[in-house]
């Protein structure tokens, strides 16, 4: 009986042991078990900032390269694009450019009567434009009254940095290339207080300079015959030195562009077409460079 005792004493340990492997053993399902498998935790990959866009610019470099003893300034828009282009800054004497600004102004004027010019006008502003004639250029500044009234019109379009010059001196009146550049887009823009038959005009005589009067912005033109423009230039008496201009319209490399270059301070007429020319390049390749 003690030896049977010991025998079931014994094999009640062998089943607890082997009760207690199996618990050991037995493979573990948590989902079974009603607790949650801890996920990995997540990888937060920070958001990538795209570089900022690059936004082209009108390079000046070649204009910053000009090497002259003179002043100058340049103001340029590439019509097809908008984009625009000013170098340079200060006041200068318009000489005979200031003569798209009468001639501007009297078709102004003209549209306002409700006229067109009459023939003694065409003829004395075929004269002032193509050939830049002085005479005719004093009479239809008279005709748009002088000073007065050219400061009047220059109002009306915006040239807010011009002065008409006094006591009968158009060709002393003070300018911006930025100003220039606002009449050419009179002159030529979609958005002008000048009919579509005043711009036609004015642009008309613009494209058939002679010869001798086409420098500067015509220099940057794939085809300088094409160019509409006007240019200016007079010798300071009290200097010596020339002030040279030249405003107008030009098409290159596809596209069309209205380029305004001032310049003074040159020390000779030659010198100063010189740097009208190579300024107008300069500032075309700086907006076509985009």
């Amino acid at each position: 009986m003690a030896k049977s005792s010991a025998y079931w004493v014994a094999g009640l340990l062998v089943c607890a042991l082997i009760a207690i492997a199996g618990l050991t053993l037995a493979p573990q399902d948590s989902d079974a078990a009603g607790a949650a498998t801890p996920e990995a935790p997540a990888t937060t990959t920070a958001p990538t900032t795209p570089a900022a866009a690059t936004v082209a610019e009108p390079s000046t470099a070649t204009l910053e390269a000009i090497d002259t003893d003179a002043d100058f300034s340049v103001a340029a828009v590439d019509v097809d694009t908008g984009e625009t282009l000013t170098y340079g800054d200060g006041s200068f004497d318009t000489a005979s450019i200031v003569k798209v600004d009468i001639l501007a102004a009297l078709l102004h004027r003209a549209q306002r009567d409700g006229r067109t010019l009459t023939g003694s006008e065409q003829a004395l502003a075929t004269a002032m434009i193509e050939r830049s004639d002085n005479a005719a250029a004093t009479t239809l500044f008279n005709a748009v009254g002088g000073k007065t009234g050219l400061d009047a019109f220059n109002d009306v379009i915006g040239l807010d940095d011009t002065v008409v010059g006094s006591n009968g001196n158009w060709g002393l009146t003070q300018t911006t290339a930025v100003d220039q550049l606002r009449l050419l887009e009179v002159v030529f823009g979609d958005d002008s207080v000048l009919t579509a038959d005043s711009q036609a005009y004015e642009q008309g005589l613009m494209s058939h300079v002679v010869e001798a009067q086409s420098f500067g912005v015509s220099a940057a033109a794939d085809d300088p015959d094409d160019a509409a423009l006007k240019v200016g230039y007079l010798q300071r008496s009290v200097t010596g030195l020339w002030d040279v201009t030249s405003i107008g319209e030009i098409e290159a490399g596809g596209h069309t562009y209205l380029v305004a270059v001032l310049t003074d301070g040159n020390a000779s007429y030659d010198g100063g077409v010189a740097l009208a020319d190579a300024v107008a390049r300069a500032a075309v390749s700086g907006l076509s460079a985009i």
